[in-house]
């Protein structure tokens, strides 16, 4: 495994830990939504920690492949809530299936992962989000028994929808687009970079 993938956990551990330590400072509760509680009652604020899986399809620049695949990880953050507007950040590490032949290339991304702000308006146990920030991420090109890696950093974008299902549990749908940018790749002889949506559902834990 690359330095990079990780200091990109790293970097995310840190996320996690400055979540837990902010866990100590007053924010709403918890409380179960039950038909018997106020509608205005469930607090989307404080740190959280879940899992997501979803596909991935995009394409290659300069390179006629388009790697496709299905992608799943896990993803810790933290939100702020005043009224209804809701603030944090999130980051996420996934490993991907996503890849693409056409002969003599083959091109595929192993993992990739985010550092994201989240900005959103929640009614009641129901929040609409957009997010955007930093992605990075691995390139990995095939010909001729030959192979070349390359990890790249970029952005990404994308927005979602997240739903308090049940006492500190909550269901989320979320689509990102990542840029992740060109690299020189000796075996294609031009600068190779990987553009690719993502859709998938997870779940989250909120402490």
């Amino acid at each position: 495994m690359s330095r990079f993938i990780w200091r990109a956990v790293a970097l995310i551990a840190l996320v996690w830990a400055v979540s837990a330590q902010a866990a100590d400072l007053p924010y709403g509760s918890h409380a179960p939504y039950t038909v018997n509680q106020p509608l205005n009652a469930y607090s989307w604020a404080g740190p959280y920690l879940g899992g997501n899986l979803g596909y991935a399809w995009g394409s290659v620049d300069n390179n006629v492949t388009k790697p496709s695949g299905f992608e799943g990880g896990v993803q810790a953050g933290y939100n702020w809530q005043q009224g209804p507007w809701v603030f944090g950040v999130e980051g996420d590490i996934q490993a991907t299936g996503a890849d693409d032949t056409f002969a003599p290339w083959k091109f595929s991304n192993p993992w990739f992962g985010t550092v994201r702000g989240r900005a959103g308006y929640a009614i009641n146990n129901i929040l609409f989000y957009g997010t955007a920030g930093l992605a990075f991420g691995e390139l990995r090109g095939e010909t001729f028994g030959l192979s070349e890696t390359h990890t790249d950093a970029g952005w990404t974008a994308g927005f979602g929808a997240e739903f308090g299902f049940a006492p500190n549990w909550s269901a989320k749908i979320e689509f990102l687009y990542v840029d992740l940018a060109d690299s020189n790749f000796t075996i294609t002889g031009v600068p190779n970079g990987y553009r690719f949506g993502t859709l998938r559902a997870g779940v989250n834990y909120h402490f």
